[in-house]
């Protein structure tokens, strides 16, 4: 039994190791990959008898621990303010959704019972397909990102009173085989550990049972996380803090299954309410690669869990309905898109993101069967369609990276880029790092135009008083719209790396007389701002690494003149070098042994390191005289 078990996880690893990087270098993603990799083992977990399906349901977990950390990285001043996408956004996506797959397997003859079910399982999306994705492109924080995660975690929500409202349609017919086949088993049905506490109990009392739960979970995280880990830190002890971490995680969601709901709910409620604990940095970082193995694992046997036997009986039929499925979600996402006034492409982002059914489906599937709701021929027909809707999803965000963001990025304008101000500073993004420089500039009584991609970001903004627009600060029309041809200065600080290179090319080719300061991502994007021809770089750690590196000094005993002065000394030397090195640098190539730039290190380097402990040394005593 340990070899089977070994051999199995050394397929499922063996096969994320060889197709992910390889999906991931041909512009596939990550999940595709997995996806692949699922499906070209499939045949090797079928010849070893493993249950897909129960193996399906224990890497299930990966998603629970993604909304935990995505709950760590929420506010609830935040999910306040997104309350009306969250349930009017989310409700009509859930409510139209299933009334329209209900009213289609109508027309295809099905009871209404079990269309109404049918119509709950093909409402939901994945959200860890679509989360996971969202993340990888850096699209999370758009408009269409936000309005999608708003729609999932709306989903997420509606599992539990689908949970409740299936078993009230079930058939009597489909009851009576079940007790049948009940009566003829072997007895094995009666062992085992029953945790539900709310089976037995009236609507109420269950009710109840929930509310305390939910509340539990609050004070819980609120007010224990703090001090659990204050006690087990002092054990010094690191793996004690990743065993720590998981047991919450785990527990949280046992608990929420025990009282019937869904456990990826309840721990995304967990970790908004420990997304100001001390120790929030250490339970992302411990959680973060058990998260990324389970989500693997579990995409793999979403690939694997394909029964292509019963495809090739149904090919045309299966595939047929997959692909209504996803245009009609398309469709209905896109409408709601469009009345909740999503701007170009981020109306598709949404309808193409959701599209899908999701790996909650497994679960209301299962589900539905067991409570007699769907019969078992339907139920693998089902269980195939939301496979493969999952298996196209990657393809539908391929879709949307290079033929609808692209058009859109050339062809989105808008009536509000007309410019009626005479600020001659540009600011490019206003997240943390732009924000700051905004308010600065502000209170010096200088006037600023800001562009940014998020619309509720500046729809915030223009409440303000600030002048603010949207789009994409890469498009040369949209920085014609905000003035760069009078400008004197443009911030370039938005988040991506690539972004913001494209931008400072733009502008110093094409408006000289701007003067350009960039945020720098890393060293090696400093090299490619040189490159592009930037002259104002600003590593955005920078500052605040050498204001630590003062106070190290200063804790070391040295006065906080010598620990300036040495401070001082090294910026100095390092600015120095890099302009030396920047002139040696070949962008895309910069650690390859025989460029320019990695010989001019290996010669200069430990002249470099003398050189500066030497001057450092000298001002260190300077500073003491």
């Amino acid at each position: 039994m340990t070899a089977e078990f070994m051999f199995i996880t050394f397929t499922l690893f063996l096969a994320g190791v060889i197709a992910v990087p390889l999906a991931s270098r041909f512009g596939l993603g990550s999940v595709l990959g997995y996806l692949i990799a699922g499906i070209l083992i499939s045949p090797i977990l079928s010849w070893a008898g493993v249950d897909v399906i129960a193996l399906q349901h224990f890497t299930e977990f990966g998603v629970v621990m993604m909304l935990f950390l995505i709950g760590l990285e929420m506010q609830p001043k935040l999910l306040w303010q997104m309350r009306a996408r969250i349930f009017v956004m989310g409700g009509l996506q859930v409510g139209i959704t299933t009334l329209a797959v209900m009213g289609g397997a109508m027309v295809l003859g099905i009871s209404w019972t079990i269309a109404l079910a049918i119509g709950l399982v093909f409402a939901l999306s994945s959200t860890a397909i679509v989360t996971q994705t969202l993340n990888e492109k850096g699209l999370m924080k758009s408009d269409g990102g936000q309005a999608s995660f708003s729609v999932l975690l709306f989903q997420d929500i509606a599992v539990i009173p689908m949970l409740a409202l299936l078993p009230l349609l079930a058939l009597p017919q489909l009851q009576e085989a079940l007790h049948h086949g009940d009566d003829h088993g072997d007895g094995h049905g009666e062992a085992g550990l029953d945790l539900n506490m709310v089976a037995d109990l009236s609507g109420w009392q269950s009710a109840l049972v929930t509310l305390a739960a939910v509340g539990l979970v609050i004070l819980a995280g609120r007010y224990l996380t703090d001090p659990v880990f204050r006690y087990v830190s002092r054990a010094r002890l690191r793996e004690l803090f990743v065993s720590t971490a998981l047991m919450m995680v785990v527990g949280i969601a046992l608990l929420m299954t025990m009282v019937g709901l869904s456990p990826a709910l309840g721990t995304f409620l967990a970790g908004v309410v420990m997304a100001n604990s001390t120790y929030r940095h250490e339970l992302e970082s411990d959680i973060a690669p058990f998260k990324g193995i389970f989500l693997g694992v579990f995409f793999i046997t979403v690939g694997a869990s394909i029964d292509f036997a019963l495809l090739g009986e149904n090919f045309g039929m299966i595939l047929g309905l997959t692909f209504g499925l996803i245009v009609l979600k398309a469709a209905i996402s896109f409408g709601i898109a469009h009345m909740f006034r999503l701007q170009g492409g981020d109306k598709w982002l949404i309808s193409l993101g959701l599209a899908q059914a999701g790996e909650f489906g497994f679960v209301l599937i299962s589900f539905a069967v067991t409570s007699a709701v769907i019969p078992g021929s339907i139920a693998d027909l089902l269980l195939l369609i939301v496979a493969i809707s999952m298996l196209l999803t990657p393809m539908l965000f391929i879709l949307y990276d290079r033929v609808i963001a692209p058009r859109y990025s050339r062809q989105q304008s808008r009536e509000a880029d007309d410019i009626n101000t005479d600020a001659k500073i540009i600011i490019a993004g206003h997240g943390r790092f732009g924000g700051i420089v905004n308010r600065t500039l502000q209170a010096a009584d200088y006037a600023t135009t800001v562009v940014d991609y998020s619309q509720d970001q500046l729809e915030m903004l223009r409440r303000f008083g600030l002048n603010v627009y949207y789009g994409d600060a890469t498009r040369p029309d949209l920085l014609h719209a905000a003035g760069i041809e009078d400008a004197q200065v443009l911030v370039v600080a938005i988040d991506d790396k690539e972004a913001i290179t494209e931008v400072v090319k733009h502008v110093t080719e094409h408006h000289p007389h701007v003067h350009v300061i960039a945020r720098a991502i890393d060293r090696w994007h400093v090299y490619d701002l040189w490159t592009a021809g930037c002259r104002d770089i600003i590593r955005e750690t920078y500052d605040s690494s050498i204001r630590t590196s003062r106070s190290a000094f200063e804790a070391l005993g040295h006065s906080r003149a010598a620990a300036e002065a040495m401070i001082a000394e090294f910026e100095d030397f390092d600015r120095k070098t890099m302009l030396e090195m920047a002139e040696h640098y070949t962008q895309g190539d910069p650690l390859s042994e025989d460029s320019a730039y990695a010989k001019l290190v290996r010669d200069k380097l430990p002249e470099w390191q003398d050189e500066l402990s030497a001057n450092m040394k000298a001002a260190m005593e300077k500073a003491k005289s």
